[in-house]
């Protein structure tokens, strides 16, 4: 979240920042509800002195054994004003709170304004396959070779469910595997695996509640939540916790499976592996000092990239729009691999700096080595990579005329070898 203070000495900016993410969020609101809390407060303490002041006037009462029932009766009229500015200080900062979670982050000055038709493209690695032949959609591909089943997908769970069969869950492990094998041995991340359902808090502390409830799976029952992704165990394993500056940055990589209901996605591509609501995916998530974390947010997409040159695909690096960008993101880099058969540039990666925006929601903070002094960390994460939409990339761009599949030559240790899918 956004801290109130900055909201109070920088209105216009904010303003601006929501105008620029076309939303509408009276501040108004927001303001008021502070300047009442901050006079209940001042109200609080008159009445603390009386009422403390009265205590010792009691005391002293009761030692001289003198009368002290005015006394009494006063304190008794203090103490009831006390309980119910408390209860009117207790409505206010929750209000103030339900409103501060409903404030999105503050986009970073560096990125285009406007919708998505204004992401700019950044940069653009590989070169598009020619083929001598009609290339086929990953679909038709998986369904003849018996890599994945997705009517049996759909009979076990429901639509956009999918089942990976014989080396089709092959690669989807192999792929885990070499990205984790990546991460950790070349780039410096420390492996965790995390557990798959969260509490309302973790989801709170990331960004995902309340906004987009709607969009995730919940066990009622518990008031738990399948992760829709790792960033959210993930960043929370610090959640009230103070770090240590000597200690940072901290980076963390995680396999998890994801869970997503994908509520608004009605009327959009839903075929095959382009959207489903489970999938796999390894992601990258750094704690780090504030003046460091856009030099750390280009190194995060560098590893996450580094992942797709491997596996020799042609991919762009997209840098997302003010109103593109997620709720709690101020800058945010997605990375999009060329699938030729269904011929789109598919999402693959999204890699985010949030600044202190989730540090503050889940109180994340270090202790500065020469003051002392306590300050939020910023918190980055980024997909490194995520599995279907790459596994249509690699089964797309490596696909032969004979309707096999060759195997990346980075994943062949994963395959004993192999060289094809056929």
């Amino acid at each position: 979240m956004l801290d109130l203070k900055f909201i109070r000495e920088n209105p216009e900016l904010v303003k601006e920042s929501l105008k620029n993410r076309n939303l509408k969020i009276d501040l108004g609101n927001l303001t008021k509800l502070d300047d009442t809390r901050r006079q209940v407060l001042i109200e609080l303490e008159a009445l603390r002195a009386q009422k403390n002041k009265a205590n010792e006037e009691i005391t002293a009462a009761l030692k001289a054994k003198k009368d002290a029932k005015d006394v009494i009766i006063s304190m008794k009229n203090i103490a009831d004003k006390i309980d119910t500015l408390e209860d009117k200080l207790k409505e206010c900062e929750t209000e103030l709170d339900k409103l501060s979670l409903t404030i999105p982050n503050v986009p970073h000055a560096s990125i285009p304004v406007g919708d998505a038709s204004n992401n700019k493209i950044v940069r653009s690695w590989g070169e598009s396959r020619k083929f001598d032949f009609k290339p086929l959609a990953h679909t038709e591909l998986c369904q003849s070779l018996d890599i994945i089943d997705f009517a049996r997908g759909t009979k076990i769970t429901g639509s956009n469910f999918i089942l990976y069969k014989g080396l089709g869950a092959r690669l989807e492990r192999a792929l885990i595997n070499f990205m984790l094998d990546l991460h950790t041995k070349k780039h410096g991340y420390t492996e965790v695996f995390p557990p798959f359902l969260v509490n309302r808090a973790s989801m709170t502390g990331t960004g995902q509640l309340p906004k987009l409830e709607e969009d995730m799976y919940r066990l009622k029952e518990d008031d738990l939540f399948l992760i829709p992704t790792a960033e959210v165990p993930v960043t929370n394993i610090f959640r009230d916790d103070v770090l240590n500056e000597e200690n940072l940055p901290v980076y963390y990589a995680a396999y998890s499976a994801c869970f997503r209901r994908e509520a608004g996605s009605y009327g959009k591509d839903t075929k095959g592996l382009i959207r489903v609501h489970q999938f796999d995916k390894v992601e990258l998530v750094k704690f780090v000092k504030p003046e460091s974390s856009y030099d750390e947010l280009e190194k995060l997409v560098n590893n996450a990239e580094e992942v797709l040159q491997l596996l020799g695909l042609q991919y762009r690096v997209v840098m997302l729009s003010t109103q593109d960008i997620s709720f709690a993101a101020s800058k945010c880099y997605d990375l999009e691999a060329y699938a030729p058969g269904i011929d789109k540039w598919l999402e693959v990666s999204s890699c985010s700096n949030f600044e202190s925006f989730q540090a503050r929601r889940a109180n994340i903070r270090f202790r500065k080595k020469d003051t002392k002094k306590l300050d939020f960390v910023h918190t980055l994460n980024g997909s490194g990579v995520a599995l279907p939409r790459t596994v249509v990339a690699i089964i797309e761009n490596y696909q032969q005329k004979d309707g096999s599949i060759i195997i990346p030559e980075i994943l062949r240790p994963y395959f004993d070898g192999k060289e094809r899918i056929s």
